[in-house]
């Protein structure tokens, strides 16, 4: 049979290796602060397989008790104290815990041992009358809430009845008589309600306690917290039973909590607050003064009522201990200082970062360390804006949170009126059902978006993110009437113009604008992306078309350019009349002369980002998108578009509908187009390779420009695209009279392209893992449409999370790995990417890195949760290898 108890007083404890899982997180706790040989509180722990064999038997099983017997015998001889003593009574705090925190398990009963003898023994002894008996008023309404789920409130009527009775003056009996009449009518009520007097034998009541802190393990709420959250039947629980402390008991008591760290400096200060005890008989029962703030009574020499150098040695031994910034909890009584729980303190992104630094600079932990301690997703707070939560807000709606931070503007429905008010200087926010390629040019100048429908790797997510706008989607129950310029959310409804707030880390949809907080980039923020770039392996790029976003990247420390996706630089002003003009043209010359035209736009594009980027690769993707998404849309755009290329509506309309596909995403797009259409090809080429020429000439420094063919499946579409680019290349050398080096590759996003990787290989010089198309065409799942129906997957369990926000490992990821290996089995020296939006996912990064890719593309503001994730997955990979002896191989797993 496994132990049933387990002791502990200061410098000894009984433990086991997995102490948590036998003794709960008290009882674990507590044996470690005494093993550490700290001042705890002497008690016992029954462990969690005494809880399995009571829940067999339904009561406590005969040598259970008989062991209980024996420790409070042994707890006796350690606090010179006895049970139901004639002289300085034995009181017992009993508190239950479970491995982890866990909702529903008995609260913690004190002052066990209380009955109508020993309340007044320790009146005596203590000569405090008002605390010995609000100690048993205590006790007795715990017992009964706990044992017989007595409600608390009941026992207020009692003594409101025996205050009247007897006319009391204040709140409680200040004489013994009085006390002892409210106790006797307190021990009525519980024999009238249950039928049976309340046991006045300390064992008794024990027993008692201890199978109700048992029962609690099966209470409604316990239940369904172990459903959610896994947690097995048989888990159980533990019981932690000490001596109590009297710590509310006037100037000498008082309870804590203490840190072992300033969290603002991050600098080994001891830090805390402490509330001291009761002021003597009589006192309101609770009242406190305000807490006393411990770096204050250190500083300035405050009186504190035990040893306070004494409490910061034993909070740095504890932190010594734990390798990590600590928060104890500590009582004192009567002078005597117990600790009673510690854990690593709680803290704030910021906060966490500063003392991880602060700890590497003192030698305590490793840049390694400090690195692993910081969960990447939560640098998002120190890159955006959050609300002040402080203030009354009005949440009108909720959406997904689908780009982090908030943001405050004015309603607009369109692009043209966020652009509108951009010119006046005023802020908002675009409001739509969904965004549309044409939209970028208006999300590019508001202040956050905000749709109705669509997930959050929807048009709107992706490019929000892209360029750092907080964003709301799925918003479903919000109703967007653009035409009459109406919002409407819980029955309110809100014009073009109102004020509106949208928190893109929550996907709340607040009215107003409520004041925000501004994000601050701290000189320890900056010390954390040196350690994680010394860590990490792969290297961090960026997506990005616009010169806003390839600073931004830089600034957040981006090693290049992954993904520029030109067609989003064709949608603003005269770009997209061009655009239209060589679509909607009748013949190859038509389509060269708006091409001309927009030569020297795309050139001067690629110029500015060859420039920022400063010699770091950049990779530009070929036109992507079907035709269709540049065409105008509604009656008033077509006719403005037949003015402006002096042809009728009816050939415009004609058009239109010729290019309209019924599955556009799988249709005629990426190298499609370029076959087809093969002068796009040359004109995005030679404005490369012209910009690449130019910037290099401004710079000093050659530049060597990557060139991404979208959506090849074949080898020979691949073959033909490179073939027209190479002689753009040879014309543009001769042209200039200038050689240059240039790179050809292609975005893996088809499930074929991957089968047949190593024949592409052949004359790719880089994949670029396109996991967000690929996601889509390995599951049939159009990511736009998903969402109104992957939630559910997630509720029912089909699947653990949406695999367009974290890589599906076993699908997916089984694909890219097998990818990896065709593609170096044919050409070792490939350069491997992902820049799909998974690029910045934290879980994805840790399979990239194992599966031996050489770098990721994410969006700028997710730059530096890549490089931090990034050197984790280096970190975890490289000492599990070592755990495990084995050679330093990366590849398909």
């Amino acid at each position: 049979m496994a132990k049933r108890l387990f002791t502990f007083r200061r410098g000894a404890a009984d433990r086991t290796a997995d102490a948590s899982e036998a003794l709960g997180l008290k009882g674990s706790n507590l044996a470690l602060l005494a093993s550490l040989d700290l001042p705890v509180p002497p008690g016992f722990t029954i462990s969690t397989s005494a809880w399995r064999e009571a829940a067999t038997s339904g009561a406590l099983p005969a040598p259970l008790r008989n062991e209980l017997l024996a420790s409070i015998e042994w707890l006796e001889g350690v606090t010179g104290r006895i049970f139901d003593g004639a002289e300085r009574p034995l009181l017992l705090a009993v508190r239950t815990s479970a491995r982890s925190v866990m909702p529903g398990l008995a609260d913690t009963v004190l002052d066990v041992g209380l009955n109508n003898r020993t309340v007044e023994r320790l009146a005596r002894e203590l000569g405090d009358l008002g605390f010995a008996f609000r100690s048993y008023r205590r006790f007795i309404e715990s017992y009964c809430s706990l044992v017989h789920s007595l409600d608390p409130g009941e026992f207020d009527d009692v003594a409101d009845a025996e205050r009247t009775r007897a006319g009391w003056e204040g709140i409680e009996p200040r004489s013994l008589v009085d006390w002892r009449a409210l106790i006797s009518a307190y021990l009525s009520f519980v024999e009238d309600e249950l039928g049976a007097a309340m046991p006045q034998t300390p064992l008794e009541q024990l027993y008692h306690v201890v199978e109700a802190s048992f029962a609690s393990w099966r209470t409604p709420v316990a239940r369904a917290f172990r459903m959610v959250h896994g947690v097995a039947e048989n888990a159980g629980l533990a019981v932690t039973v000490h001596a109590m402390i009297f710590n509310e008991r006037g100037e000498n008591s008082g309870t804590g909590r203490a840190i072992s760290r300033d969290l603002k400096s991050g600098q080994a200060v001891l830090t805390g607050e402490f509330s001291l005890g009761g002021r003597g008989t009589g006192e309101v029962i609770g009242q406190r003064a305000e807490p006393l703030d411990l770096a204050t009574v250190a500083r300035d020499g405050l009186a504190f009522p035990a040893d306070l150098e004494a409490l910061a040695n034993h909070v740095r031994r504890v932190e010594a201990h734990m390798g990590d910034v600590c928060e104890i909890d500590f009582m004192v009584g009567d002078g005597e200082l117990f600790l009673l729980q510690s854990r690593i303190a709680k803290r704030n992104v910021a906060e966490g970062i500063r003392v991880a630094v602060e700890m590497v600079r003192e030698n305590l932990i490793t840049e390694e360390d400090a690195l692993l301690r910081i969960e990447p997703s939560s640098l998002d707070q120190l890159l955006h804006p959050t609300i002040e939560r402080g203030e009354e807000i009005l949440v009108i709606g909720r959406g997904m949170p689908a780009s982090p931070g908030a943001a405050s503007g004015q309603i607009v429905f369109t692009s043209e009126q966020a652009i509108a008010l951009a010119a006046e200087g005023r802020k908002s926010i675009l409001v739509r059902n969904e965004t549309l390629p044409e939209d970028v040019h208006g999300m590019h100048v508001t202040e956050g978006v905000l749709t109705v429908r669509g997930g959050t790797t929807s048009h709107a997510a992706v490019v929000a993110r892209g360029i750092g706008k907080p964003c709301v989607t799925g918003a479903g129950l919000l109703r967007v009437n653009a035409e009459a310029g109406t919002l409407v959310a819980l029955g309110r409804v809100l014009h073009a113009g109102d004020w509106l707030t949208i928190d893109g880390s929550t996907g709340d949809v607040i009215s107003g604008s409520p004041k925000l907080r501004r994000p601050s980039l701290t000189g320890d923020f900056a010390t954390l992306m040196e350690y994680a770039d010394r860590a990490r392996r792969m290297r961090v790029r960026t997506n990005a078309e616009t010169p806003a976003e390839a600073r931004a990247a830089r600034a957040f420390g981006a090693e290049g350019i992954g993904l520029c996706r030109t067609e989003h630089m064709f949608f603003e002003g005269e770009r997209i009349s061009m655009m239209r003009e060589m679509i909607l043209a009748r013949d190859e010359a038509g389509r060269r002369a708006a091409l001309d035209r927009l030569l020297p736009i795309q050139r001067s594009d690629f110029v500015e980002l060859f420039e920022i980027m400063a010699g770091l690769p950049v990779t530009i993707r070929l036109l992507d998108p079907p035709l269709h998404e540049f065409l105008p849309k509604g009656e008033q755009e077509i006719a403005e578009t037949a003015v402006m290329l002096g042809i009728s509506v009816a050939v415009v309309t004609e058009r239109i509908e010729a290019l309209q596909e019924f599955n556009p995403m799988l249709g005629h797009r990426g190298c499609r187009l370029a076959i087809s259409h093969p002068e796009i090809v040359e004109m995005q080429a030679r404005a490369i390779f012209e910009a690449a020429i130019e910037a290099g000439e401004k710079k000093g420094k050659a530049v060597v420009p990557e060139i991404m063919v979208p959506l090849v499946g074949l080898r020979k579409e691949l073959d033909f695209v490179k073939a027209r680019v190479d002689e753009v290349a040879e014309l543009v050398a001769a042209e200039r009279g200038q050689s240059f080096t240039y790179l050809v590759g292609t975005m893996i996003e088809l499930p074929r392209a991957i089968v047949r990787a190593d024949t592409i290989a052949e004359v790719a010089d880089f994949f670029s893992f396109g996991t967000n198309d690929l996601t889509q065409t390995v599951y049939g799942i159009s990511r736009d449409d998903a969402a109104n129906f992957l939630s559910t997957y997630e509720r029912q369990g089909i699947i653990e999370r949406d695999p367009f926000q974290s890589l599906d490992i076993d699908g997916v990821g089984e694909l890219i790995a097998l990818g990896v290996e065709k593609a170096r089995r044919t050409r070792p020296d490939i350069s491997l990417g992902v820049c799909g939006e998974h690029g910045g996912d934290p879980a994805s990064i840790a399979f990239f890195e194992q599966t031996g890719l050489d770098y990721v593309s994410c969006s700028p503001y997710r730059v530096p949760i890549a490089r931090l994730a990034a050197a984790q997955a280096a970190i975890r990979f490289e000492r599990a290898l070592r755990a495990a002896a084995a050679p330093k191989t990366r590849g398909r797993i």
